[in-house]
Formats: structure tokens, C-alpha cells, sequence
């Protein structure tokens, strides 16, 4: 029964995060994404608009989603294990039900107000892909596209990769003065992935590579479901998690600093692509 409940609620999640963001009826609301073309774009520049604040901020809401994870395939590896005659202690069911529980907490208290400003996320982010383009050469072909919506389920970034054809996205979602750059890759983003990893070389900045971080979406992970071939840039460390979807998340704790360095990688990324 948990293990069928998991694949029934993994598979309407999935449903819901694909399609009913946007073909729902009900609760809707409009929001207008910001796209601007020049010439026939091989690559997009994105970041988006909106903001939210939620009663915890982003660092507990990785870390429930990762213990609700860990607790969940333990409970799913105890009830095998009885299944086979291994018989579990009474208290190893009581500890690993009460760590899911407790982790569980901070995702659902991770209700979306509006009450951050929303300085590291997203605002560096648009100003980093406007900075970005304005060094690139006038002739060069690109797109950018500055998404709303997407801390409602990355609905901006969803509708905006249906109506279009695939491409290769570098999207940038938070921007902290201080912190090691980090590539997310959604996917396989072969080239994307590939051409941040030759512009870090040329623009002498460090760039560590992984996969999405549990819990954090981005619209890098809407548009390779969309079968895009994108990645997404951040720059920061725990403690801009901490303030992230907080009031703390203003300009008084954010100098900028990191958005030129951040811009140049970018620009010398979206070269690389083209």
C-alpha cells in the first residue's frame, strides 16, 4: 500500500506539474512572461520575474524534502523486510515515522505569499541576463526570455516552451555576492552544459556541475522536460538559502557584486552556443 500510494501520487504530481499548471480550471490566475528576439536565436537567456516569501525559507524546505525522501524508503524498506519474514523492531518503525513526520513539517508550511522582496531570487538574475546581453555583439542572434509565474509552479516557463520550438536555454535563477557558481543540469543538456563549462574556462571562473538540487525547481527544469536542452546558473551558498523566500531576501543584504562576474559567463557561454 506505500509503495502503491507513492507511484499513485508521484504520478498525478508529475501530471500536475506538466499539465495542470496550466489546463486546470480552476483558481487561475494571468501573468504575462517578457520575451524579446533578436535575429533566429540558438540559445535563450531566462530568469524570472515573480517572487514569493513562504514561512520557512528555501534551506528547510531542501532539507524536509530530502528527509521526507530518506524516511519514506526507509518505511518502504521496513515493510518489504516484513513482507519476507524479516520482522522490524517496534522501534525502528516509531524513529523513522517520526523523522518523516518532523521532516515533513517544513514542506507543508511551504505555503507562497508575497512578502519578499526578492532581491537574490530572482532580481539578480534578470539584471544578470540583461547585463549578459548587452555584451554580446549586436549581430548575434538571441533570446531572452524573462518568465512570470514561476513560483507557481514554473507555469511562465511552461507556457512559454509550448508555443515555441526546442532550443538551448542558460537559465539563471539567484545571483549572491559571494558563493561558488554552480551549473544545475536538467537532463542530459549536453551542449548547454558543455558551453558554460568552456566559458568558465575562458572567462578564468570556477564552475562546479550536478544535478538539480532536491526541492529547488527552476524554470531550467520546465523547459528540459519540454525537451530543451537547458541548465541553470546560481551563485551563493547555505546562508543565501536561508534568507531566500524570506523578507530578509532584500537589497540591504545584497551589493551585486556577483552579477558582472556572473553576466560575463553567461555572455561567453551564449558565444560558445552560437
Amino acid at each position: 500500500m506505500l509503495v502503491a500510494t507513492t507511484v499513485a501520487a508521484g504520478a498525478a504530481a508529475t501530471w500536475m506539474a506538466r499539465r495542470g499548471v496550466l489546463g486546470l480550471p480552476w483558481l487561475r490566475a494571468s501573468a504575462s512572461n517578457l520575451v524579446a528576439i533578436r535575429g533566429a536565436p540558438r540559445v535563450w537567456l531566462v530568469a524570472h520575474l515573480d517572487s514569493k516569501s513562504q514561512p520557512v525559507p528555501m534551506l528547510g524546505r531542501v532539507a524536509g524534502i530530502a528527509g521526507s525522501a530518506i524516511a519514506l524508503v526507509a518505511l518502504a524498506s521496513l515493510s518489504v523486510a516484513g513482507a519476507f519474514g524479516v520482522d522490524p523492531s517496534a522501534g525502528a518503525w516509531i524513529v523513522v515515522t517520526l523523522v518523516g513526520v518532523m521532516a515533513s513539517l517544513p514542506v507543508i508550511a511551504s505555503t507562497v505569499g508575497t512578502r519578499s522582496p526578492g532581491a537574490v531570487d530572482d532580481a539578480s538574475g534578470v539584471v544578470t541576463v540583461l547585463r549578459a546581453a548587452a555584451m554580446l555583439p549586436r549581430e548575434m542572434a538571441i533570446g531572452i526570455a524573462l518568465t512570470s509565474a514561476e513560483e507557481l509552479g514554473m507555469a511562465g516557463a511552461r507556457a512559454f516552451a509550448a508555443r515555441r520550438g526546442r532550443g538551448v536555454a542558460l537559465n539563471v535563477d539567484g545571483v549572491d555576492d559571494r558563493g561558488t557558481v554552480l551549473c544545475m543540469v536538467h537532463g542530459r543538456a549536453g551542449r548547454a552544459r558543455a558551453a558554460v563549462l568552456r566559458a568558465a574556462r575562458a572567462v578564468a571562473t570556477v564552475v562546479r556541475t550536478g544535478p538539480t538540487i532536491p526541492g529547488v525547481l527552476t524554470d531550467g527544469v520546465a523547459l528540459a522536460s519540454a525537451g530543451w536542452d537547458a541548465v541553470t546558473l546560481s551563485r551563493g551558498t547555505l546562508a543565501t538559502l536561508s534568507r531566500i523566500h524570506r523578507g530578509a531576501d532584500d537589497l540591504s543584504a545584497l551589493r551585486g557584486e556577483g552579477v558582472e562576474d556572473m553576466a560575463r559567463l553567461l555572455a561567453a557561454a551564449a558565444r560558445e552556443i552560437d
